[in-house]
């Protein structure tokens, strides 16, 4: 995925009780905890390198595998708003340590999972460990590292997020062509238990106040919400379950909707602060990257499918073809703050959505004739061009938020990150059930691709209104951009 892990709902801490001393101690702490995000990114994208393998393995419909992807990130939709409240109440070391250990409880069930329900068990427990895992370790970064050596530890704790999409494809290739399955899984626990090991050493206890009570009921109403949202869009058309029960969800999420919604006006810390999209830029942001990650959540479902199933290719060459998008998003980070001081948010969003429209509904025409570097090259140009708007939009997120709201937009924004690829995978199966219905027969061939790759264009192009919408001197303040009539 494109988007780096944003920060959440966790108040900066006072200081720590025993910090490590200099930059040192605070690189260590940072690469101490850094080790969430590299088993995270390492983790998701293995598995969408392994779907065709499982579909095998469970004798399941591939495209039911789509429900391995969106169970887990429905987990971390549902339970990142949780983070905040209990690193303040537990203390941040202690909740990071019992979410590696949730986490890494889910990757080793997963890897003795008998059938696609058990895993789909299993990877709901993986995420609620996820859901914890990376904004408490921000706040330890935060927390045990003084200010001027901030930027310097962020660094490091962002690298995995930058490297784990590089790795885990060829990784998850290379596993499956020397060992079965359940070892993309079981990978997991030696990193986990050395990065354990690191934050017991290195990361220091972080003294806050107490938070008070949870709100529970926010969290029910709002949890029930999403689920029954993601629940029938996962099942949506492709004979999951039968359509009254569907009726039954729609009309749960909706009265549960509603009730979160006249419930969090009462409130003065809602855990889902939906009047913040009162603001333009970040309801813009919320808006247009939802459109996005509905063809970026596709996609890591649908290639594996396309290259090894209706191409044919092992897992170990798609993997290898796949870091290509990898390298694209790491080759947009530096780019996208150049080009944002000379053109604006506006014209970069809206220049960089209509690339990344086009490049996300280009797979739909490979072929078995495709030549490999070209599949490649569409592959970076897609990564680079998605990073680019994903960066530009989550930047412009905050142009307008006032500083003491800062936490409760970065939480909203995650939640809302979470349910536009769930939503994507989602949209993608269900598209590439319609096809294959089309074409008369079960078996998954190149064309069976042409329908979902082009829908899921389609509807990344709804965000060019959306962006067009902005003041072309929306985030100047961020961007550093001057027009000419403004110099």
């Amino acid at each position: 995925m494109s988007d780096l892990p944003p920060a959440q709902d966790v108040p900066l801490p006072a200081k720590p009780a025993a910090p490590p001393p200099g930059s040192t101690g605070s690189r260590l702490a940072s690469l101490a905890v850094a080790s969430a995000l590299f088993m995270e990114f390492i983790d998701s994208t293995s598995l969408s390198t392994a779907l065709p393998t499982l579909a095998r393995a469970f004798d399941a419909d591939p495209v039911h595998l789509k429900l391995a992807l969106t169970s887990y990130i429905l987990a971390l939709a549902v339970f990142v708003p949780v983070s905040g409240w209990a690193a303040e109440k537990f203390g941040a070391r202690r909740v990071f340590l019992v979410a590696m250990t949730v986490f890494l409880a889910g990757s080793v069930l997963n890897g003795f999972a008998t059938s696609l329900p058990q895993l789909v068990f299993f990877r709901i427990i993986q995420g609620m460990g996820g859901a914890l895992m990376t904004p408490v370790a921000r706040l330890i970064v935060v927390g045990s590292t003084p200010k001027e050596k901030l930027l310097t530890a962020m660094g490091w704790f962002t690298m995995p997020a930058l490297v784990g999409p590089l790795i885990g494809p060829p990784l998850a290739g290379f596993v499956l062509s020397v060992a079965d399955w359940p070892w993309i899984f079981w990978l997991n626990v030696p990193v986990g238990l050395l990065g354990m090991i690191a934050v017991m050493r290195f990361v220091p206890h972080i003294r806050t106040p107490d938070p008070g009570r949870f709100d529970w009921s926010g969290f029910a109403l709002s949890a029930a919400a999403i689920t029954g949202v993601v629940a029938v869009a996962e099942t949506a058309g492709v004979g999951l379950i039968p359509w009254p029960l569907q009726i039954a969800l729609v009309i749960t999420a909706l009265a549960c909707g509603w009730s979160y919604l006249r419930l969090a006006a009462t409130k003065a810390r809602p855990i889902l602060d939906l009047g913040l999209l009162r603001y333009q830029t970040f309801r813009a942001s919320i808006l247009g990257g939802t459109f996005v990650r509905l063809g970026v959540g596709a996609g890591p479902f649908l290639m594996p499918l396309l290259l090894q199933v209706a191409l044919g290719w092992t897992p170990l060459q798609a993997g290898s073809v796949t870091l290509a998008g990898g390298l694209g998003v790491l080759g947009a980070r530096p780019f996208a703050a150049f080009v944002l001081r000379r053109v604006g948010f506006r014209v970069m969003l809206t220049s960089f959505v209509v690339i990344a429209a086009l490049l996300t509904a280009a797979p739909g025409f490979f072929t078995s004739a495709t030549p490999a570097a070209l599949i490649m090259l569409l592959l970076f140009l897609a990564g680079f061009s998605r990073a680019s708007q994903f960066i530009s939009a989550n930047t412009i997120a905050f142009a307008e938020i006032p500083t003491e709201k800062v936490p409760a937009a970065s939480t909203l924004q995650a939640v809302s990150q979470q349910i536009g690829l769930a939503l994507g995978i989602s949209f993608g199966g269900l598209m590439l059930h319609l096809a294959r219905g089309l074409g008369g027969h079960d078996a998954l061939t190149p064309a069976s691709f042409t329908l979902p790759y082009l829908a899921i264009g389609a509807v990344t192009l709804l965000a060019v209104p959306v962006y067009l919408a902005l003041d072309p001197r929306a985030g100047a303040n961020i961007s550093g951009h001057r027009r000419r009539e403004d110099a």
